[in-house]
């Protein structure tokens, strides 16, 4: 297995870690991990040079925000020597937090489930501007100092879901992180922080620890059909997986790349992967593929919006340009799954449009909003 330097740390970790949100579970149920294939799948993983494990409080919950299972699994598999050969990751659940004293309660917490007596790196879970104003103004810095100094935790880090503008400041505010995670793969290089913030990030020295770069599986399988064949007219012999792994792998930014797998077959797959994709290996030709496979997905939208926001604020309340932005995503990869394209953490429904039309009235796009919300409230079935 490769290795990068985890920022600053001098950690030396596997080109590949083990994301333990996905695992495989029982008649469908995101709370009944199946524990023997689950086990079988990470110790795999391990004993073929993977030494980062990553989970949190939430994963594998009945009901989203509520406390899951991954971490008692993660403890219980790498109990018996296990936990020894990994760095292991978890993350603090912001969204419960109402105090200072919170803080230490949920890590006293996360240790027991995991069954070890420190976290080699406790991550602040899905970070914005907002959410780093709050737990900055609670004392969260003095908190991550603090137990790195008691050895309950080695080193702080964050991951984010918002904007980039919000990743620079979180970067930039504290000096004490090792790393930041974020979710960027060859469809979302100006999503959220982006390569804008993954280039930030490198300047500074940080590392960064990249999720989804299979963007939830969509990369992997089920591409649409213009798209799978860009990839199988190449000559390589990669799958589209493989080419979405290796694309960022490529960035010289990236420290890791987790994935969240949930069959041995995967794992197999990801391993092989990551034992031979080193930065920067990618021609020229090769980096183009991803450039035609990007065009051949954006061809599929609904909506040229800009998310210039001009026709914000609504007087009804809908959310524009987040509205067409998850109905994008729902034409881009045929799947109206609200939850996936992002439409049930849209505040402002497409169903709240009255059609006075004074949105379409200030588009430089010459939108029709109007057909759009009608078509996006049809689609996720308001």
């Amino acid at each position: 297995m490769l290795h990068r330097t985890l920022g600053t740390t001098g950690v030396e970790v596997s080109n590949l870690g083990f994301g333990c949100m996905r695992l495989p579970v029982i008649d469908g149920r995101p709370d009944v991990i199946d524990y023997p294939k689950a086990t079988e799948m990470l110790h795999y993983a391990i004993d073929h040079g993977v030494n980062y494990v990553d989970t949190a409080y939430f994963y594998h919950a009945q009901n989203f925000g509520s406390r899951g299972e991954s971490e008692p699994f993660v403890g219980e598999a790498l109990s018996g020597g296990w936990r020894e050969r990994v760095n292991l990751a978890t993350k603090m659940p912001l969204f419960f937090l109402k105090t200072r004293d919170d803080m230490d309660r949920f890590l006293e917490e996360q240790l027991t489930r995991l069954q070890t007596d420190h976290l080699d790196f406790y991550l602040l879970h899905g970070m914005n501007g907002e959410s780093w104003d709050r737990v900055r103004d609670l004392g969260v810095i003095e908190f991550l100092e603090g137990a790195v100094a008691e050895g309950l935790i080695r080193y702080p880090a964050f991951s984010f879901h918002g904007p980039a503008a919000d990743w620079v400041r979180i970067v930039d505010e504290y000096d004490g992180w090792a790393f930041g995670q974020m979710q960027y793969n060859y469809m979302d290089t100006q999503f959220q922080a982006g390569r804008s913030g993954l280039l930030h990030a490198a300047q500074k020295g940080m590392g960064v620890v990249v999720m989804e770069p299979l963007k939830g599986g969509k990369l992997a399988a089920n591409l649409p059909a213009e798209v799978g064949e860009i990839f199988a007219n190449r000559p390589e012999p990669w799958t589209p997986a493989e080419w979405a792994l290796r694309y960022v792998f490529n960035e010289p930014g990236v420290s890791l790349v987790l994935s969240g797998m949930n069959t041995l077959e995967q794992v197999v797959q990801n391993i092989a992967v990551a034992e031979t994709a080193v930065a920067n290996s990618l021609t020229a030709e090769q980096l183009a593929v991803f450039s035609a496979a990007h065009t051949a997905l954006d061809s599929r939208v609904k909506a040229d919006c800009t998310a210039c926001r001009y026709c914000m604020p609504c007087p009804s309340g809908v959310d524009i340009p987040d509205v067409l932005a998850a109905l994008n995503a729902a034409a881009r990869w045929d799947d109206p799954n609200p939850w996936l394209t992002g439409y049930t953490r849209v505040s402002g429904k497409a169903s709240l449009c009255t059609e006075c039309g004074q949105c379409e009235d200030v588009c430089p796009q010459g939108l029709p909003i109007r057909e759009l919300m009608a078509d996006a409230a049809s689609t996720f079935k308001e």
